[in-house]
């Protein structure tokens, strides 16, 4: 994409509003079964909510002030979502036949909220990890969160972003920090999962590109961008993502470039598979076994 049209997306993306339906969704859509209480969903919002007040995404940015189940209570009324009533209490479930859709409203503050979860992501699945481990984690990963999610910062900001986001996530409580390792607050696992959630599907799709490369380091760049979205595609069937951007045409063909802009391949040589095969590492670390074992198959099958 020619560097106008990029630069005209990060402006747009830069007056980001959250709102009750796209809160509600990204928050139904990263619990396993589309489902929650009206409790944990109030939690999950608040957790959002305090996230993009207190270290809002852009000054452009915009989040609600009504409270989290005064907005629960708004988005129920656009009858999206079902509620199932026990005698604890309210579950909000989003249909399957909505699923779809409401990843359009997910995604239109995905990049709002996407390095808080990739913070989240991080401290779920290593559990303890230093300020410079997580450093070095986002500045591998983000030239292709940018890329895709036409994201404003450049590279030299991440460690500011990164220290207020520690901040907030230490002040919600959760995690806890003990001089420079980070680690999972055990009593509020179930807010950081949901929000490492929001990066989940993001860095399944990076691990298949970089898996795919790291086995093939000469494969062409239009073979690696059908190839991941193969993959993609079985993945999407065998773990039941419903996201249809998960395969997208286009997200590999970004994807792709930027492998290039960044020196992973080249118009003319083979890809460098041990700085590929690192980066896969990266990820697989932060991927459930069972989609690693799907991706890592999928060559194995071929041979």
């Amino acid at each position: 994409m020619n560097s106008i049209a990029a630069d005209l997306m990060v402006r747009i993306n830069n007056a980001g509003a959250a709102n009750a339906m796209n809160l509600c969704c990204t928050a139904l859509l990263a619990s396993r079964q589309r489902s929650l209480t009206r409790e944990q969903l109030t939690q999950q919002l608040e957790c959002y909510l305090a996230l993009l007040r207190n270290v809002p995404y852009s000054p452009d940015a915009t989040a609600p002030s009504a409270s989290a189940s005064e907005l629960i209570d708004h988005a129920l009324q656009m009858n999206k979502f079902e509620v199932e009533k026990d005698t604890i209490g309210d579950i909000i479930i989003l249909p399957r036949e909505q699923a779809v859709l409401m990843t359009y409203y997910r995604n239109n503050i995905a990049h709002m909220l996407v390095m808080p979860s990739l913070l989240a992501a991080l401290v779920t699945q290593h559990r303890h990890l230093s300020r410079a481990e997580v450093l070095r984690h986002v500045e591998t990963l983000y030239p292709f969160l940018k890329a895709e999610l036409f994201l404003r910062w450049e590279k030299a900001e991440l460690a500011g972003v990164v220290d207020a986001l520690i901040a907030e996530m230490l002040r919600q409580e959760l995690i806890v920090v003990d001089g420079d390792v980070m680690s999972l607050n055990p009593s509020h696992s179930r807010s950081l999962q949901l929000l490492a959630a929001g990066a989940r599907e993001t860095l399944q799709r990076y691990a298949i590109t970089f898996w795919l490369l790291s086995a093939n380091p000469a494969i062409n760049r239009s073979s690696l961008e059908k190839e991941s979205r193969t993959v993609a595609q079985r993945l999407s069937v065998l773990h039941g993502i419903n996201a249809p951007e998960f395969f997208d045409k286009a997200v590999f063909s970004t994807l792709v470039l930027t492998l290039r802009d960044e020196g992973y391949i080249s118009d003319t040589g083979d890809a460098e598979p041990e700085e590929t095969l690192k980066v896969y590492r990266m990820l697989a670390d932060l991927i459930t076994s069972d989609v690693r074992l799907t991706i890592e198959s999928v060559t194995q099958d071929d041979a």
